[in-house]
């Protein structure tokens, strides 16, 4: 894992870190409108700081301390590392955030828990073992949820124990006009144990005692046109 990052000249900068960038950077895809929608906002997207301000625990607006496109979270199991669109630190109050980010417009969840399960080696396996024990629900998750929650969830708890914060957060950061995927995301936050709030973050306490925080974030449209 790269351990050094460069300053960003813009939402261009962070085009060559996608997997695949001439197919994942156009008009109206999430790597390309969340790429504006952060770098157009001064600190964090107000949509996401206003979200904070709103929730129980923090009452404050966060300040951004840093923030990193598509940072890579190695995982236990193998080689396969989990991608965020982007990790952030936060100051609030007294207390420091890890916030891993999910951004999306029409785009699935990638595969279902049952399809990424199908023939799994043991590498894989305990992987999804490791990230169920770490936000503790049972292994194995249904079938129908998607894996792709998992692992982003599980960048923010894996990053907060790196960096030794107060909290881990799982954003998604939606700029669906018809919220695509919202009830699947829903269904992931529920087995946790979560209630879906339009207003505030979710709060679930993870068996090290560590709050994680998840929410459902819609993002402003005009950026779906840059």
């Amino acid at each position: 894992m790269n351990r050094i990052y460069v300053p960003s000249t813009g939402a261009e900068s962070w085009k060559p870190f996608l997997p695949e960038p001439e197919r994942q950077w156009k008009t109206g895809y999430s790597a390309r409108t969340l790429a504006h929608s952060w770098e157009a906002a001064d600190g964090l997207p107000p949509e996401i700081a206003e979200r904070f301000a709103a929730t129980p625990g923090f009452k404050a607006v966060p300040e951004l301390l840093i923030a990193i496109p598509e940072h890579k979270v190695p995982l236990p199991g193998g080689t396969t590392e989990s991608q965020n669109d982007v990790f952030a630190l936060l100051r609030c109050g007294d207390r420091t955030i890890a916030m891993a980010v999910e951004g999306k417009v029409a785009e699935p969840f990638g595969q279902t828990v049952g399809d990424w399960r199908r023939g799994a080696s043991e590498g894989k396996q305990a992987r999804l073992r490791y990230l169920c024990g770490a936000l503790g629900i049972d292994y194995p998750p249904p079938d129908h949820l998607f894996y792709q929650l998992f692992h982003r969830a599980g960048s923010a708890i894996i990053e907060a124990g790196r960096f030794k914060t107060d909290a881990a957060v799982m954003i998604v950061h939606s700029f669906s006009p018809h919220r695509h995927w919202f009830e699947e995301y829903a269904a992931f936050v529920s087995l946790l144990g979560g209630a879906v709030s339009e207003d505030a973050l979710s709060q679930i306490l993870l068996p090290s005692g560590m709050p994680f925080y998840t929410g459902w974030v819609c993002g402003d449209a005009q950026f779906l046109e840059r």
